[in-house]
């Protein structure tokens, strides 16, 4: 029997890596796999007042920070709910706001950054412990940490491989989604996408062998279900309209190999479990910026996938 735990979506939140790298010993999963988006969405500067102090707005709040442990207890929360602080003289601000590439760069910087702490502290909180843990960036990660993750001792990038989990199960993954309103890294077309899928599977004996790890979910599975957006990209409907986003491809896959498990993630919203044929599909959703690790364990002997649930905290 083998013990996995999956999660996806924790875009940048230092809580919850660390709760991710914690979970192997915590639930007793030999395993640990990440499914994608693992950078944050956005710097936040905080602003250097001429009495000394800082002025920050995170989520439409203004905040005065007097002192610096006011700035350091600030500098977590920004961090801890995925986002990058950095503190900022007011002519540094106008700079930037006047270089919009400029911003780019640090966003870049501040993320390659903040992976080489988190793959530090993997590092350190794995060592000795036998736990395997598989990353695999998503459509929202740069190439740039990539290499950050190949240099870890105990990080493996699972983008486009074929892995051995255990001395039975392989596991193929991909980060990449079918194109999304907001333009991210790692964005293809279904045919694309398909054929990354079908270059991993054509090396698979075994397909009852085989654990799929694919970041967007299948089309109309009930995991891929967002809310609709206008031109604009908000919600269409003041009410609750939820529509069908997933990839047609990744489902066609599914529903031709039918492995026993496909993990995936994406839509935060989609969070549940579903079959497609034989396949258990899961989606364990997220909840990064509340500082809440959702997950999935995954329990799978030679036979088949025995026990699952979903999990947070």
């Amino acid at each position: 029997m083998t013990t996995i735990f999956f999660a996806t979506d924790v875009h940048g939140s230092d809580v919850c890596w660390k709760k991710f790298i914690n979970a192997g010993q915590f639930y007793g999963a030999e395993v640990l796999l990440l499914g994608g988006d693992m950078t944050g969405k956005a710097i936040i500067p905080l602003v250097r007042q001429a009495n000394g102090s800082y002025k920050v707005t995170l989520l439409d709040q203004e905040t005065v920070l007097k002192d610096e442990d006011e700035v350091a207890r600030m500098e977590k929360i920004i961090a801890d709910r995925g986002y990058y602080p950095m503190r900022l003289e007011p002519d540094q601000l106008d700079e930037l706001s006047t270089r919009p590439e400029s911003i780019d760069e640090l966003f870049v910087q501040h993320a390659v950054e903040k992976m080489q702490r988190w793959a530090e502290h993997a590092d350190q909180r794995l060592k000795g412990t036998g736990i395997k843990c598989f990353v695999c960036p998503g459509n929202d990660d740069m190439f740039a940490i990539d290499q950050v993750i190949k240099a870890s001792k105990y990080l493996t990038l699972a983008e486009g491989r074929v892995l051995e989990i255990d001395d039975h199960y392989v596991m193929i993954s991909t980060g990449w989604t079918t194109p999304t309103p907001w333009h991210t890294f790692r964005e293809c077309s279904e045919d694309e996408l398909r054929a990354r899928i079908e270059a991993m599977t054509s090396q698979v004996q075994d397909m009852a062998r085989c654990i799929f790890n694919v970041h967007n979910p299948p089309y109309g599975s009930g995991l891929d279900e967002a809310p609709e957006l206008d031109a604009e990209l908000r919600p269409r409907y003041a009410g609750r309209s939820l529509v069908p986003v997933g990839s047609k491809a990744v489902k066609e896959m599914v529903e031709k190999h039918q492995p026993p498990l496909a993990l995936c993630g994406h839509i935060h919203e989609g969070k549940g479990m579903n079959r497609i044929g034989r396949t258990l599909c899961i989606n364990p959703g997220s909840m990064y910026e509340q500082g809440m690790l959702l997950g999935a364990l995954v329990k799978v002997d030679r036979s088949g996938v025995k026990q699952y649930m979903l999990t947070s905290g």
